[in-house]
């Protein structure tokens, strides 16, 4: 009896959520694992390609050509051709890790791009003018008041990417998307709306924490509009 209750489900028993909450909490688990290295890998990837395609002009149509046809490459064949040009096995999550991290880079490059290009020219030469390098206006200067476009970017691969994490189930990957599956397969409809249900709760659960954080990192802009001068929050963004 002790064996069967610490045995991992591997299926869907019953007509109710309620009595396989293990088993959705297993695929929540794997799930979270295989979405979650996408959207930080995404982001930290495309803060170099964004500032590139903001700091030279010809660089930019480049780049963001060339994320949108990423974008464009249909999700379950990028899926399946990638063991073939990474040596690993059609089953490995690593798969639908890079394939994710590639949509996300799709997505946030543009946004990073907008960001940086959204600072006032004026702020940038200030910066310069008091002494800041390159590469400390970047970090201390525009990127924390290009944050609410990075945040926004962001909040936009998160969802995206915890919805097409599902589809790696069609490969035999362990996530939500296995609900659907296995609830097609089996004919169960009550199955394939609990993986609906949770897959969306997760995305905005996940929104919501990305939200939180850029409040958290970026206490400048929780300011009314007008409510202080462009010189003050700068000031603020840098840490002066």
């Amino acid at each position: 009896m002790l064996l069967d209750l610490a045995r991992e489900p591997t299926s869907w028993s019953g007509t109710s959520p309620f009595e396989n909450l293990q088993y959705i909490a297993t695929l929540l688990t794997a799930h979270l694992a295989t979405a979650l290295p996408p959207i930080v890998l995404s982001f930290v990837i495309s803060l170099p390609l964004g500032w590139l395609a903001n700091r030279y002009r010809w660089s930019r149509g480049v780049l963001l050509t060339v994320v949108g046809i990423l974008y464009a490459i249909p999700s379950v064949p990028l899926f399946v051709v990638l063991p073939t040009l990474i040596g690993t096995g059609l089953q490995d999550p690593v798969n639908v890790v890079i394939a994710l991290t590639i949509y996300g880079i799709a997505l946030m490059v543009r946004s990073t791009a907008d960001g940086l290009h959204s600072v006032d020219p004026d702020i940038r030469q200030a910066a310069t003018a008091v002494g800041f390098s390159s590469v400390g206006r970047f970090w201390r200067v525009e990127l924390p008041l290009s944050g609410p476009v990075l945040i926004a970017g962001l909040r936009v691969v998160a969802v995206s990417t915890v919805s097409l994490t599902t589809v790696g189930a069609v490969l035999g990957i362990k996530s939500l998307g296995r609900l659907f599956t296995e609830g097609i397969q089996r004919d169960i409809p009550t199955e394939i709306w609990t993986g609906i249900v949770v897959t969306i709760v997760l995305a905005l659960i996940v929104d919501g924490l990305i939200v939180l954080l850029g409040r958290a990192l970026l206490p400048w802009n929780r300011r009314p509009a007008g409510s202080g001068s462009a010189i003050s929050r700068t000031a603020e963004a840098v840490g002066a």
